[in-house]
């Protein structure tokens, strides 16, 4: 019997990465590693009990992520950000920080192959920890440039509020 669930798996390179405020995406973002949760593990034994351990959950990590993209004369907004934590000209008299601001949540969605949101992921209190401009310059190389921020976050959920695609069939004459 045929189901019409999907059962394959979702493909890696439809998303977007937005901050939760409801601006506009960040443009040209082609890579996002480092969504990452660690548990510390704490072990236990009881005093009566010398040959085994319990194992409890303690303190939770979450790794930073990266966001990498392509290098344009108009994509600003990744330096902009990385500045709130420090500028050399900053014009605020020394102060290296914007504590106002520096501090965003940002949304990662991802797309299935129809262009429908199909997960999203709210990722808390990001802040920049690593800028880097460009990627290592060559003349020799056949490559783009590429600009990549690190953000440090406190966390992240994914929104399991968010209704299911519907299934698209090219038989539909809707599409």
């Amino acid at each position: 019997m045929a189901t019409t669930a999907r059962v394959d798996p979702l493909k890696n390179f439809r998303f977007r990465v937005r901050y939760s405020d409801g601006t506009a995406p960040f443009l040209g973002v082609h890579k996002i590693t480092g969504m990452k949760r660690t548990a510390e593990v704490i072990k236990h034994r009881s005093g009566g009990d010398p040959s085994t351990s319990a194992k409890l959950p303690g303190r939770v990590e979450f790794d930073p992520i990266v966001l990498e993209r392509g290098v344009t004369v108009n994509g600003h907004d990744f330096e902009k950000w990385a500045n709130k934590t420090w500028s050399f000209t900053n014009a605020a008299g020394g102060r290296e920080t914007s504590l106002k601001d520096f501090r965003r949540d940002i949304v990662i969605d991802v797309h299935d192959e129809t262009g429908q949101k199909v997960l999203s992921y709210h990722v808390f209190n990001c802040w920049v920890s690593e800028y880097q401009p460009l990627s290592d310059l060559d003349a020799n190389a056949n490559a783009v440039l590429v600009q990549h921020i690190r953000l440090e976050n406190e966390g992240w959920v994914r929104d399991v509020d968010l209704p299911a695609a519907a299934e698209v069939s090219f038989d539909d004459p809707a599409v």
